[in-house]
């Protein structure tokens, strides 16, 4: 068996990686697997699957379509300024309108076009804008000829995201013009930009007190541990049990009340959660906001909700705490478009972050005076939120700020599908596929989970120890503990049967628990993951029998 060749120190040393960079050695032991083992006309008996990463294997092909279309009516309207070869022109606005509805009559056999003008007279009807206006930001902004203007967010773009997250992420409350966003290269840069403007802004300092709902996405936990930041974290623990060896991934009460303590200044979170893919429920929704109201009422709160999308009725803990909460949101998931970086930073108009600032001593205003004096006259008035975009890019490049024109459209259309009827049909189609390769997985596996009408599904995360504590006791449980280190299930399961998924450990969460991606994969691989997983705990299983039966016979 290839964990032969890792002693328990080699095991145990590889486990300090980030789970990403030690999913590198389980594909490796995966992959020789299947050089090692072949099979009949001579291919491998092991079949590599690997959901350890979340990128979906579902891609939203409609809006994508508008997308390419809009594309060709823009290079229109530029060939309409300008011909010349391959020279093109610089859209223009006037009668953008009506040309956009003569290009969408004379080409009715081009892919997405139809949809493209379902988006358009939807946004026209919704919002009111000035038509010719609108499509020349379409059209502009798709050619890309222009820098961002504004370089936070374009003027419509802004709206139409807003009634998105509106929809999505605060349960059709109505943010109005008092949300105001900044896309971002995925909801990767949105965390970076925003750990680095609080530190830069002197709303966090080095060694300061953070808090982390734990398990959560790795970053938030590696990033405060960098020499940059170094804060002081307290994890908030979702270590409920349904029953004896079911998790119920939720927060009592004693660990959300270690928010009340006035020295945490700030609380991450993703929710729905990752691994767990449960929304935070409603008891510790309640209690954060009565420790806002109450002990801590100038706590910073980040949330991440990017699986929001995949819960009914989902609503973010921004809709209950505006003025405290910074949102994080990518269309990654949700739309297959990892790669195309789409993420977006939320933020209340009225917000304790402004208040916070404008509260600082002379000494520090003096100091961020000078950071941002090249930008205003009164550089004291830039809202945090374009405090973001400007250190984005360092300041000194400011007027090149902001996230690509291309991306900021296909986030519009992206935004607009979704505010149509097939776009709340396509959103419960991939909320029935990650669901129903969960129940394939539970299956195979032979595992229960506690039911919950707040699971997202889109990860699962299995505590393989207090299963074996349910299976077979206490006993079994020490027997583990005292023989293997707890990866050493992810090292056997990739070796011997080329699956590969993530250590829960390496998110904060128990350690001999294991991360399943439910969105990459195709369903029925998962009911194999599912066998796999619980041939690896028999394995261990028959290792205890033989141990026990090779203690009772040296004592005879």
């Amino acid at each position: 068996m290839a964990t032969q060749t890792f002693t328990r120190a080699e095991i145990h040393a590889l486990s300090q990686l980030s789970p990403f960079e030690l999913k590198n050695k389980f594909i490796e032991l995966a992959q020789e697997a299947q050089e090692d083992q072949p099979g009949q006309k001579g291919k491998s008996s092991v079949q590599m699957l690997n959901a350890g990463r979340g990128n979906p294997n579902w891609v939203a092909t409609g809006p994508r379509e508008a997308f390419y279309a809009l594309g060709y009516f823009s290079v229109s309207e530029s060939r309409r300024v300008w011909t010349a070869d391959n020279l093109g022109g610089m859209p223009d606005a006037a009668g953008a309108h009506q040309r956009f509805e003569s290009f969408v009559r004379t080409h009715p056999e081009l892919p997405g076009v139809e949809l493209l003008k379902e988006c358009v007279d939807y946004a026209l009807a919704q919002f009111g804008f000035d038509a010719d206006a609108f499509i020349h930001e379409l059209a502009d902004s798709s050619i890309a000829d222009n820098y961002p203007v504004p370089g936070r967010v374009l003027k419509y773009t802004e709206t139409v995201l807003r009634a998105y997250l509106a929809k999505e992420m605060y349960a059709d409350k109505n943010r109005g013009e008092s949300l105001k966003l900044f896309p971002t290269e995925g909801g990767t840069a949105a965390m970076c930009y925003i750990f680095d403007s609080l530190m830069k802004n002197g709303l966090l300092h080095h060694g300061d007190k953070i808090a982390l709902l734990v398990p959560v996405f790795t970053p938030y936990i590696e990033i405060p541990e960098l020499e940059t930041y170094g804060f002081d974290v307290t994890r908030v623990e979702a270590s409920l049990f349904a029953e004896t060896g079911v998790r119920e991934w939720r927060y009592p009460e004693e660990e959300i009340a270690k928010l009340a303590d006035p020295d945490i200044k700030m609380v991450c979170l993703v929710n729905p959660s990752n691994p767990p893919s449960l929304e935070l429920g409603d008891r510790a929704r309640r209690q954060i906001i009565e420790i806002v109201g109450t002990s801590n009422p100038n706590l910073i709160i980040v949330t991440d909700d990017v699986y929001g999308t995949f819960v009914e009725g989902f609503h973010s803990i921004a809709a209950d705490l505006p003025r405290n909460t910074l949102l994080v949101y990518s269309y990654s998931k949700h739309y297959g478009a990892t790669g195309w970086r789409l993420g977006v930073i939320g933020l209340d108009d009225d917000n304790v972050i402004d208040e916070l600032i404008a509260a600082q001593s002379q000494e520090d205003k003096d100091r961020l005076n000078k950071r941002y004096g090249s930008l205003s006259l009164e550089p004291e008035k830039i809202k945090f939120i374009d405090r973001l975009v400007a250190d984005s890019r360092q300041v000194a490049l400011n007027h090149t700020a902001g996230l690509s024109l291309p991306q900021q459209m296909m986030m519009v259309l992206f935004s607009l599908f979704d505010l149509l009827d097939q776009g709340q049909d396509y959103k419960y189609r991939v909320r029935d596929i990650v669901r129903r390769r969960l129940d394939l997985l539970l299956e195979g596996v032979q595992l229960t989970v506690n039911d919950d009408p707040h699971r997202a599904g889109y990860y699962i995360e299995l505590d393989l120890l207090a299963e074996a504590q349910l299976a077979f006791g206490q006993e079994f449980v020490d027997f583990l503990q005292a023989n293997y280190e707890p990866v050493d299930p992810l090292f056997r399961l990739s070796a011997k049967t080329g699956v590969v998924l993530l250590n829960g450990g390496g998110f904060d969460g128990p350690e001999w628990s294991v991360r399943v991606s439910l969105a990459n994969l195709d369903d029925l691989d998962y009911l194999k993951i599912g066998h796999h997983l619980q041939t690896i705990m028999d394995d261990y299983a028959q290792d205890w029998q033989d141990s026990k039966t090779k203690t009772a016979e040296a004592k005879k």
